[in-house]
């Protein structure tokens, strides 16, 4: 059994699919390429592959990872070309290697994003006063219900620029198999602190992390 990681992007129209329907999705690519995908054993065999981390509906992706094995040793080269040759439209395998690390080495995430607004300038101010509080509030859903959580001293602003009509930002939150933070709980505690409009746009997830901030791969 070969075990393998595939990097994937999930642009444009293929933003709009959920996670349950990605898993349908990524079963029709697999039987369609004629790779020999490993099968779980047991009554209800089915093959293997998973994600390592859910992708919020809307969001786009640079570095979507998908773990999978293969009964045979094909060249990675070959197992990428075949996936892409029936991949739906929006998602493309950047790479195929063999698994280095667990997913339990995933730290976090990184992700760009727009905040577009009629004034720019004044949301930037909301933004850099929401940065300086002591702590960002905001309730999560988790299993257990809702909680209230401080994402500041879990988030990092990696850069915050004004452009014509909107505010550019690219921010490093928590992610793996422990904690799960998206952009979302910001864009919510930023409505909340904040008089300005604003909307959402061009959210993408850029990177994906260990604890020594190395690439996850």
């Amino acid at each position: 059994m070969i075990r393998l990681r595939a990097v994937f992007s999930k642009k444009d129209r293929a933003k709009y699919i959920s996670h349950l329907d990605l898993n349908r999705c990524m079963l029709r690519t697999f039987r369609r390429s004629g790779l020999p995908i490993w099968y779980t054993e047991g009554f209800h065999s089915h093959p293997y592959f998973s994600f390592a981390l859910a992708l919020s509906l809307g969001y786009e992706s640079d570095c979507e990872i998908l773990d999978f094995n293969l009964n045979e040793d094909i060249p990675t080269n070959e197992v990428r070309d075949r996936l892409n040759a029936v991949m739906p439209y929006g998602m493309k395998i950047i790479s195929v290697a063999e698994q280095k690390r667990k997913v339990t080495a995933i730290t976090n995430a990184e992700y760009s994003f727009s905040l577009v607004s009629d004034n720019p300038d004044l949301l930037m101010n909301d933004i850099e006063n929401l940065i300086n509080q002591e702590q960002i509030l905001i309730e999560k859903k988790t299993k257990k219900g809702v909680k209230t959580v401080d994402i500041k001293p879990d988030m990092k602003i990696i850069s915050c620029k004004i452009a014509e009509k909107s505010v550019d930002m690219v921010m490093r939150l928590p992610a793996g198999t422990q904690t799960n933070y998206n952009p979302s709980l910001f864009f919510e505690a930023l409505k909340n602190a904040s008089d300005m409009s604003f909307e959402t746009a061009k959210i993408r997830r850029t990177g994906i992390f260990c604890e020594n901030n190395e690439i996850f791969s």
